[in-house]
């Protein structure tokens, strides 16, 4: 048959980051599929004498893996593929140049973050005009310096009242989003999941479905003029039947 076109990916979780068996898995597509190849590889082993070709060849090791290319980022790939992990409600993130004027007396702004959230952590205060980035202290800051509070407090000098400052802060709310914490695992346990990849083309269908799989690697690479390609890569081994998974041609 000819194939046309990138087809469409299913995983299946079947086991968390510490072995256990998920009994309700949720499948998390691949969205936006742009490109996927499917890797059957063997090792050859030969057989030589004193001449120069092999008097016999034999396969040793096998490795099946599959690589795909996809635009959707999807908390299912992250959390049950990758980390093996269920998600926390909540969102973590950052405001980038939140602008402001510096008040009179007492020449403080105080941050409300997005969400009804909580301050967590300064990450920068600079003047607007000129794009000068003023330096933290602890207390009493004079001309082009600010402190800030555990509470999102910043305090500025009085020689800069009514000038513009962008300020940049992390901040954490309770929901609205999820969040998964990368924790530093036990090495040998891997989330597991089934992988089915299909496509179809002028009639024809091949399908080919791996019965365990794990990914070993999820990258997003990010660009300045164009939009994000996710790469994602798994490995597929045999399961308590000694079955790899099948491939189908109709």
């Amino acid at each position: 048959m000819i194939n046309f076109g990138s087809g469409k990916i299913i995983a299946v979780p079947t086991n968390l980051a510490d072995g256990t068996a998920i009994a309700n898995p949720t499948p998390v597509i691949l969205g936006t599929l742009q490109e996927v190849s499917l890797d059957l590889s063997v090792e050859m082993k030969s057989l030589y004498g004193s001449k120069r070709y092999p008097l016999a060849i034999g396969q040793g090791k096998g490795k099946t893996e599959i690589k795909a290319k996809y635009a959707e980022i999807d908390g299912g790939v992250l959390g049950s593929l990758f980390f093996g992990k269920a998600a926390a409600a909540g969102i973590k993130a950052a405001v980038f140049d939140f602008a402001t004027t510096i008040p009179g007396t007492p020449y403080q702004v105080t941050i409300a973050p997005p969400n009804s959230g909580t301050f967590v952590a300064d990450l920068g205060v600079i003047f607007s005009a000129s794009g000068v980035q003023l330096t933290r202290v602890a207390s009493a800051p004079a001309t082009g310096q600010y402190s800030v509070s555990s509470a999102g407090v910043y305090t500025f000098a009085a020689a800069d009242t009514t000038l513009g400052v962008k300020i940049s802060y992390e901040y954490s709310a309770a929901s609205g989003g999820s969040v998964w914490t990368m924790t530093n695992e036990q090495m040998g346990y891997n989330p597991s999941f089934t992988l089915l990849l299909q496509n179809a083309y002028d009639g024809k269908t091949m399908v080919c479905k791996l019965n365990r799989a794990v990914s070993g690697k999820l990258s997003v690479p990010l660009k300045n003029d164009d939009f994000a390609i996710y790469d994602f890569e798994a490995e597929a081994f045999a399961n308590s039947a000694g079955e790899l998974g099948y491939i189908c041609l109709f």
